[in-house]
């Protein structure tokens, strides 16, 4: 099986063993000659990061490095991060890295021309509308993880670190011009992360095959993104440098970050606030809630996830597959309760406040209350 191939859809995307090495012909297609990369704090001394910047050398392209990027990106990181860039002559963004490097790379190629607060592009009604189009950086999107699948997509998870709420900020312009997805880079990623970032491209699946509404395009991508994850992610989390399973991991993160155009859930709507408020990892967080959450959306749920279960080749219908998620995150050393996260009981309230509002909450098949929500919380607490 030769695992190259060159994608449209819904950007354009190199994937592949040493794709890396297009860097230099992205760039060029986009007359980009001085980026800026925007790229995760503890990858800022990395051998990958390196390889990066030796293939920017390569082809004789000027270039700097923004690293203030939290693991769960801010404003503050954002508005640091515009300033770099004003202070150079950079006309390009590569965005390498997790999916915080990711998102916030995105946003500073977005927001660097903009008159309006970034929270004015919410992902509320027309609120996308407001921007100035003119003067959009064109973004290079090249993943080190397998998860968030930020590189398709076109919006951006910030955190307002003084209210402590993560909000979407969503613009057409805000999708890259051009992907790179080398699995190389992700042969060293530590297992944890492997887990967490697995299992947030999984919710992605999930969440959109099981959203109320009629997208037939992203439930086909959303079961075929569960197969690669379920057949993948425990080879990668065992075997860092099988390259078969990392570049089916990072197909699966595409394919859930395209599917999830459907809508998301309950998984997420929980996750957000408590990593707002806790700075939890955003995958690990969706993992130790969903078998909860499926739970929680049985009664709507049980046709859909039959036919994941057939397409999957679980036995048990509901039941069995919810102890597939049960022993997947098992297998994959992920905490079994929000408590183990550092979630105290007298948060509860506030989160399901936070959760119900949450963007991605419209999409949950069962309406999310304040009260059902709570109960939910407790649940996974």
């Amino acid at each position: 099986m030769q695992l190259y191939a060159n994608w449209n859809f819904p950007t354009h995307v190199k994937i592949g063993s040493g794709a890396l090495a297009e860097i230099g012909n992205c760039c060029k297609d986009l007359k980009i000659n001085q980026p800026l990369i925007v790229t995760d704090k503890t990858l800022i001394s990395s051998g990958i990061v390196q390889k990066l910047k030796n293939e920017l050398i390569k082809n004789n392209l000027t270039f700097s490095i923004y690293s203030n990027v939290d693991s769960n990106p801010n404003d503050i990181n954002l508005a640091d991060g515009i300033d770099f860039l004003k202070n150079g002559n950079f006309d390009g963004v590569i965005a390498f890295g997790g999916g915080s490097a990711i998102d916030l790379g995105k946003l500073i190629a977005f927001m660097a021309q903009q008159k309006l607060p970034v929270w004015d592009f919410e992902d509320l009604g027309d609120n996308w509308k407001k921007a100035n189009t003119n003067g959009i950086l064109p973004i290079i999107a090249i993943p080190t993880t397998a998860g968030t699948g930020s590189e398709v997509g076109r919006a951006s998870v910030l955190t307002d670190k003084k209210n402590k709420v993560k909000k979407v900020i969503f613009h057409p312009e805000i999708l890259p011009k051009s992907v790179i997805c080398d699995p190389d880079l992700t042969f060293n990623l530590p297992k944890f992360l492997t887990a967490g970032t697995g299992m947030d491209a999984f919710a992605h699946c999930l969440e959109a095959f099981c959203s109320p509404g009629y997208h037939p395009m992203s439930d086909g991508i959303a079961l075929m993104g569960m197969k690669l994850i379920k057949e993948n992610l425990i080879i990668a989390y065992n075997d860092g440098e099988n390259l078969i399973a990392r570049t089916n991991m990072l197909s699966a993160a595409l394919m859930g970050a395209t599917a999830f155009q459907k809508g998301l859930g309950a998984i997420h709507s929980l996750s957000h606030p408590i990593g707002a408020i806790y700075n939890t990892h955003h995958g690990t967080t969706n993992a130790v809630v969903m078998e909860n959450v499926v739970k929680f959306n049985k009664e709507i749920i049980v046709e859909k996830v039959d036919q994941i279960c057939n397409f999957l080749s679980i036995s048990g219908g509901f039941n069995g597959f919810t102890n597939f998620i049960h022993e997947l995150c098992k297998n994959l050393g992920i905490p079994k309760r929000l408590s183990d996260l550092g979630v105290k009981e007298n948060q509860l309230q506030l989160i399901s406040e936070m959760a119900v509002v949450d963007p991605t909450a419209s999409g949950n098949p069962i309406k999310l209350t304040t009260k059902n929500t709570l109960e939910l919380l407790k649940n996974c607490l």
